[in-house]
């Protein structure tokens, strides 16, 4: 058994006074196949440049094993496929590479094709069979399904349940309960471990939320009776005590006795609010916020915003789908699905008005406006009321939908560009869902998103039903949201 022994770990950004980690004490075994699991922002992605040694630290990091990360940086993708693997791991044997890429699904001729053509799937896959091939390195695995759709995701699932063991990020609730074994979170007040899937973390996530919500209130109404009868016998006490004016030195005595009896009792009471008190401040540290969010989309009065009659979408010579029919109607909620290049960005920008070049017809209602948020966060920049006033919303609505997520004061007063992918699609989402449109299209919204916050969407899109059409890989979801499932495979 090798661990990994991590002891009063504390780290802080070069300029911050907020401290990423501050004595961070755990230890993990390298065979787990470990979930890493938190809210935007809270430092995954840090923890795991910390292991690597990327960045200074204080506290104590040993490991019998090296790392590994993923996704590896490639210096230069026009090579083959097959050098940029062994710039990855120079001594890698042929035949067990092809061995782990069948079992991903992959073909022996794409290592001959040069890097930068293949789609992002056959990227991920091919990195994560080559890497799987060096000796004595525990993976840390950064978000893998971005890039993957939905078959892609259960055959990387069903590949990692098969290693030795890893640390992997990522937030598809589906794909980690297909392959890890332990949860590693961050948590709001502290890092824990706990045994098991994703669901059954999330399971007694749940019941310890609710015990401690409902602790908490007991304890409230405890301290509030507590201090009534405390300030009642305080009172009772000196209106005692007052009456020994004019009494004689008897009667003085068995009064004072009997107010220092009332006091004593006084202050016995606010000895247990002020342990309640105490008890009460353990719990709830680990709440997180989750505030509803709202959306009011514009109604529109006819019976179809948008219909599509055998559109076919073609690349030169390269068809990418085809004979593509269907009406959205106010109220749909329709998923459309499909592997990698299978068209379905392509059928999004085409109804954005884009010049992709297509047969069949697209037509699109008289007066129908459109909200869009795109796959990648890249080109995101700047001022967030630039930004705001440039989208023609009002900052402060941005501003609270952003708190709902999860974003703080301090985070939404940094330039754009230097968010994390998570944070930037929240404003990008935020920004999305402030806009009074009769119809939101949404690529991918889901990619870098955390738990919570996908909880919150999901949660928005049930309660408020607006129309949407979008594209998404999270098997959990496309089932508990759509209303209409396009096939483009």
């Amino acid at each position: 058994m090798s661990l990994i022994q991590v002891s009063n770990l504390s780290f802080t950004y070069d300029g911050s006074f907020q401290p990423v980690f501050e004595n961070v004490s755990l230890q993990l075994d390298t065979a787990w196949h470990l979930g890493f699991i938190g809210r935007n922002g809270r430092g995954k992605t840090t923890f795991l440049k910390l292991l690597l040694g990327e960045l200074p630290y204080q506290g104590s990091i040993h490991a019998s094993v090296g790392f590994s990360y993923f996704p590896y940086p490639v210096k230069d993708s026009s090579q083959l496929a097959l050098h940029v693997l062994e710039d990855i791991h120079p001594d890698f044997l042929y035949w067990q590479l092809l061995r782990e890429m069948n079992l991903l699904g992959l073909a022996e001729e794409i290592l001959y094709q040069p890097y930068n053509t293949l789609s992002n799937g056959e990227q991920t896959k091919l990195q994560l069979a080559v890497l799987f091939l060096r000796e004595n390195q525990f993976l840390l695995i950064d978000e893998p399904t971005n890039h993957l759709d939905m078959l892609g995701r259960t055959l990387v699932s069903r590949y990692l349940r098969t290693k030795s063991g890893f640390i992997l990020v990522s937030h598809d609730r589906t794909f980690l309960d297909g392959c890890v074994d332990h949860i590693l979170s961050i948590n709001k007040a502290n890092i824990e471990v706990q045994k098991g899937n994703f669901s059954s973390w999330w399971e007694n996530k749940l019941r310890q939320d609710a015990f401690e919500l409902g602790e908490n209130q007991k304890l409230q109404k405890e301290i509030s009776r507590l201090q009534e009868t405390a300030r009642e016998k305080a009172q009772w006490s000196d209106r005692v005590e007052a009456t020994k004016i004019g009494q004689g030195p008897c009667d003085r005595g068995y009064i004072g006795h009997k107010a220092a009896k009332m006091m004593a009792r006084s202050k016995a009471i606010a000895g247990r609010r002020e342990a309640a008190i105490a008890e009460k401040s353990k719990l709830l540290k680990n709440i997180e916020r989750a505030d509803s969010l709202k959306i009011f989309q514009l109604p529109y009065h006819q019976p179809t915003l948008i219909r599509l009659q055998n559109v076919d979408i073609a690349y030169g010579e390269r068809t990418v789908c085809r004979d593509i029919s269907f009406d959205i109607r106010p109220g749909d909620r329709i998923c459309l699905r499909g592997p990698n290049g299978s068209g379905k960005s392509s059928i999004l920008r085409l109804i954005l008005g884009e010049e992709i070049p297509h047969t069949g017809e697209v037509r699109i209602g008289s007066g129908v406006k459109l909200s869009y948020v795109c796959q990648s966060t890249q080109g995101l920049g700047g001022k967030l009321q630039d930004f705001a006033r440039d989208q023609g919303v009002e900052e402060s609505l941005l501003l609270a939908m952003l708190a709902k997520l999860g974003m703080t004061k301090s985070q939404t007063e940094k330039d754009l560009a230097s968010l994390s992918d998570g944070q930037k699609k929240k404003v990008l989402l935020a920004m999305s869902i402030c806009q009074r449109v009769h119809l939101h299209i949404w690529d991918e919204p889901l990619n870098f998103m955390d738990v919570i916050s996908r909880t919150q969407l999901e949660e928005l899109l049930l309660s408020f039903k607006p129309t949407i059409l979008f594209v998404e890989h999270d098997k959990m979801f496309c089932e508990n949201i759509a209303t209409k499932h396009i096939s483009l495979e």
